[in-house]
């Protein structure tokens, strides 16, 4: 009896450190940081980083040491979820309001969506808005609308965000920077499903 009870016991010890092992396992993460200062070799890069298994996590622009000026994002592999997810990713840039919002929406009619947004200057266009849209292959397609405001004063942004919000829009990201949208200007993206 005692050495079955010791049998036992070595048995339930080695399947609960094998769940404790494959536990930790399913907890580890994947990055990959791309950076570069074209925002095609950035959408290029990213879709690359997708196809690994990579979904998008953050975006910044910016000034790094080695590179100048870029915009930098980080992709996550998250072991847990599941593998088989395709994601395609569209990079937008413009200093033109009009045009953001309309490159916004066209890709919103393909069901991507916003995932985040930044402001860099790069070599030929000088400072930008970079928004990054995202479309998940294994979701049923649903069309997205999308509106961007831009102002220099925040008076107007919260007139502009309380008009919007009474029309079923919410906030999805916000940057404030110097663009050549208008100068020193608060850009704000919405979304209405």
């Amino acid at each position: 009896m005692r050495r079955l009870a010791c049998v036992v016991w070595f048995v339930c010890l080695f399947f609960g450190c094998v769940c404790l092992l494959a536990r930790a396992a399913q907890s580890t993460f994947d990055y990959r940081v791309l950076a570069t200062n074209k925002t095609s070799t950035m959408e290029k890069e990213m879709n690359e980083a997708a196809d690994a298994g990579f979904v998008f996590g953050a975006v910044m622009g910016g000034e790094t040491a080695g590179g100048g000026k870029e915009v930098v994002v980080v992709m996550v592999k998250d072991p847990s979820k599941a593998q088989g997810d395709r994601r395609v990713y569209k990079l937008l840039a413009t200093s033109k309001t009009s045009t953001m919002q309309k490159e916004m929406q066209q890709l919103g009619d393909e069901s991507f969506e916003y995932k985040g947004q930044t402001v860099f200057e790069s070599a030929f266009g000088g400072k930008e808005v970079v928004v990054i849209m995202e479309r998940d292959a294994s979701t049923p397609a649903k069309k997205i609308h999308y509106k961007l405001l831009a102002t220099t004063k925040t008076s107007t942004m919260q007139k502009e965000l309380r008009e919007a919000g009474e029309a079923g829009f919410r906030i999805a990201g916000m940057t404030v920077a110097k663009t050549a949208f208008g100068g020193d200007e608060l850009v704000s993206i919405l979304r209405k499903d």
